[in-house]
């Protein structure tokens, strides 16, 4: 079993910060894992991470710990993923992009012309020792934007289906897949992917991520001899940074983007509470399916792939509690424990035999024989391809589809009957403190009469104020009952109703 890898990297004070409370920050460096955060309450908490990286550091040693690992991992047929997080302004699209993808100064280059770099690299030297190995690169980018996975090298595509298969786990329906030949093909199609990502402009950043950007890189590799087919995956992600509206200052648009990204950050932190969390010996729900990042991520996070968390922070006083929440998640973070394995060898002549199998869906085959009626065979197939691509049909041939469906289905249900349960809960918890109130403002008039009647005072106002208030209080008592009548109703409708 493997932990998840956690790095801190705090970057340098900016000139604002400077300005507010000139060269104080709020670490304390111990050695090259550990250190000290002083947060505004003046409280000091240690932290121990597989590595600290303190401001003043160099790309290219957070690349060579960090990022090199996985990228060997990757040419041998072993997935990996690494995610930099962190509040807005911390650093996080600097250490993944650097100043730019192309045309930057070697010493401030990124870990994504790095990896590149090192991909090709790696793939050289495997080559070299076996050339009966032909390997193929592939690169896919997209944005989760508003809750929407949009492809970056294909606008068109601006709501990506994600599907599961149990041979290639997640994978995103139709996405654009760029074959590319050598690394500066590579950082030139990056270059157009990071161009049309979704940016703005808040008072803690001049260009801030308004969406979570992921990069997918395939390594194929066939061999000449048996014509077996290998591929590892490498992702990496940068993370849209949490947000605190009073210091971003965020408006309209740009609020509503917030609200988005931080309620799929929120997600994450449930997934990963959910992993590390559960008791031994038993199972829980994890909630993946809680949103289109956790659901991308699912294989990445306690599953078969090496994990790397690179947990960007502002070493500033004026962000400690910030960066104190950023760390501690990352210390719950590595708790999460995966198996790792080289994914298995596929015969390439068995799975054509298997994509030609004459199984079909009954559906599917009435409606493709009433188009072949009026349209060619190979417009059919165009339309039959589209349609499983979109979701609208399943693969006939994709048993693993159709478990997925139902599974989610069922899921989505499960979690749909949760929160109306917890709803119902606490309008029930409301009404009996109501109820609770009532009750004790009753006992006092009652007691009030009581004591009017006793010293032989009647009036007409007093007992119509009772008469009142007992009225009342069998009315909230009768709307209480209808009220449970129909959230219970509620509780067992299908959740697309």
């Amino acid at each position: 079993m493997s932990h998840v890898t956690v790095c801190a990297r705090f970057r340098p004070l900016n000139s604002k910060e400077r300005r507010e409370f000139g060269e104080c920050i709020c670490i304390q460096s111990i050695d090259a894992e550990n250190f000290i955060l002083k947060d505004e309450k003046e409280e000091d908490f240690t932290f121990s991470f597989d590595r600290v990286f303190y401001p003043g550091s160099d790309q290219a040693d957070v690349y060579e710990f960090l990022a090199l690992p996985v990228v060997q991992d990757a040419v041998s047929a072993i997935n990996g993923t690494l995610l930099t997080y962190g509040q807005t302004g911390a650093g996080k699209t600097y250490s993944l992009e650097g100043p730019c993808i192309i045309g930057c100064d070697e010493q401030k280059k990124g870990l994504l012309p790095r990896v590149v770099d090192g991909l090709f690299e790696c793939i050289k030297l495997s080559s070299l020792s076996d050339e009966t190995i032909n390997y193929t690169v592939k690169l896919s980018m997209v944005e989760i934007y508003m809750e929407k996975v949009r492809d970056l090298f294909d606008l068109s595509k601006d709501n990506i289906q994600i599907k599961e298969t149990k041979v290639q786990g997640i994978l995103l329906a139709g996405v654009t897949e760029i074959s590319i030949q050598d690394p500066a093909e590579a950082l030139r199609s990056l270059s157009s992917g990071i161009a049309n990502r979704a940016v703005g402009e808040t008072q803690m950043n001049m260009a801030s991520s308004r969406s979570h950007c992921v990069y997918i890189f395939t390594v194929q590799q066939e061999s000449t001899k048996d014509k077996r087919l290998r591929a590892g995956k490498l992702i990496l992600v940068d993370l849209a940074g949490s947000e605190k509206v009073e210091k971003t200052g965020a408006e309209g648009r740009v609020l509503e983007e917030a609200k988005t990204i931080n309620k799929s950050l929120s997600a994450l932190g449930n997934v990963i509470n959910a992993l590390t969390c559960n008791p031994q010996g038993k199972s829980n729900h994890i909630p993946y399916r809680d949103s289109k990042l956790t659901r991308i991520l699912q294989d990445s996070l306690g599953g078969h792939s090496r994990t790397l968390l690179l947990c960007c922070c502002s070493p500033s006083p004026s962000n400690a509690s910030e960066s104190l929440s950023t760390l501690r998640f990352g210390a719950r973070a590595k708790h999460i424990k995966a198996s790792l394995r080289a994914n298995c060898n596929e015969d390439k002549s068995s799975k054509k035999q298997a994509d030609q199998s004459p199984a079909k869906d009954e559906s599917c085959e009435r409606i493709l024989n009433e188009l072949r009626e009026n349209l060619s065979i190979e417009h059919v197939k165009l339309i039959e391809e589209l349609f499983i691509l979109e979701g609208i049909f399943f693969d006939p041939n994709s048993v693993e589809a159709l478990e997925s469906a139902c599974e989610d289905v069922t899921l989505r249900t499960i979690s749909t009957l949760q929160k109306a349960v917890e709803d119902l809960a606490a309008i029930n918890e409301g009404l009996m403190k109501e109820n609770s109130v009532l009750k004790t403002r009753l006992t006092e008039v009652e007691r009030f009469n009581a004591h009017r009647i006793k010293v032989g005072w009647k009036g007409s106002h007093l007992h119509k104020i009772f008469e009142a208030i007992s009225y009342f209080i069998t009315s909230v008592g009768h709307s209480f009952s209808l009220r449970c009548r129909n959230e219970n109703v509620k509780v067992f409708q299908h959740p697309n109703n």
